[in-house]
């Protein structure tokens, strides 16, 4: 686990990505599929960049994503919850239990 200080300044990092959702606070995120490695690349056009070695086929490019950000930001993947673009390279992703 990460301190509250380091996941604070992961947050502000990805200030340019995170925007308010009804659900809660939500991050946009471009995904590059079938890339050598997983790896948080930086931003593009108003979302996170990511690239991930699986592939888009039954979610697991999904599930490395999730795994990806997970890692990042120091929390189990189970506190984030895609939201939009389950089938797009372009996904909106919940940030859960965060605080």
């Amino acid at each position: 686990m990460i301190t509250p200080s380091e996941l604070e300044a992961k947050l502000h990092y990805l200030g340019p990505a995170i925007h308010h959702e009804k659900e809660g606070t939500a991050l946009a995120v471009t995904v590059i599929p079938h890339a050598p490695r997983n790896v948080v690349v930086g931003f593009r056009n108003g979302c996170l960049l990511v690239k991930v070695a699986a592939a888009p086929e039954r979610g697991r490019a999904n599930e490395a994503v999730l795994e990806l950000i997970a890692g990042f930001l120091g929390t189990a993947p189970s506190n984030l919850r895609i939201l939009r673009g389950q089938t797009s390279r372009n996904k909106v992703i919940l940030l859960q239990n965060m605080a």
